[in-house]
């Protein structure tokens, strides 16, 4: 089964989105922060992150920093989920930015909140394919 860990400090969304992935077939892990996901993803290795970034101890930028600098965590897919796009922005305006950014790779995708659930599942099933259903 494909694992997907959720990383927001908001437990409503970490609620919100676990629930959605395993009733679409997938296995969920949840953290709070930056540090709590480091000890989950070294633990074990997630096929897919879903990212909030602004998030309190460690940051999602920050995190995810770390784990694309780190070899064998590199290739886990990450989606940003955030409300960060800027006065009026969009998600569009997020991956726009990110993709300017030269010292990591930008995520495999983005979602700003709030969150539309047919677009996240869409985004999650092109990245690692459809859940497993009972």
């Amino acid at each position: 089964m494909k694992k997907i860990l959720v990383v927001d400090d908001e437990e409503d969304v970490r609620t919100y989105l676990g629930r959605l992935f395993q009733e679409s077939g997938y296995e969920v892990a949840c953290a709070g922060d930056g540090n709590q996901a480091l000890e989950q993803v070294e633990k074990e290795r997630p096929d897919l992150i879903t990212l909030d970034l602004s998030m309190p101890a460690k940051s999602g930028v920050k995190f995810y920093r770390e784990i694309k600098a780190k070899p064998e965590l590199s290739g886990v897919a990450v989606v940003l989920v955030t409300g960060v796009t800027g006065p009026g922005g969009s998600a569009a305006d997020t991956e726009r930015f990110y993709s300017t950014r030269r010292q990591t790779p930008p995520p495999d995708g983005f979602i700003a909140k709030p969150i539309d659930r047919e677009e996240i599942l869409d985004i999650v099933s092109r990245l690692i394919g459809p859940g497993e259903r009972a």
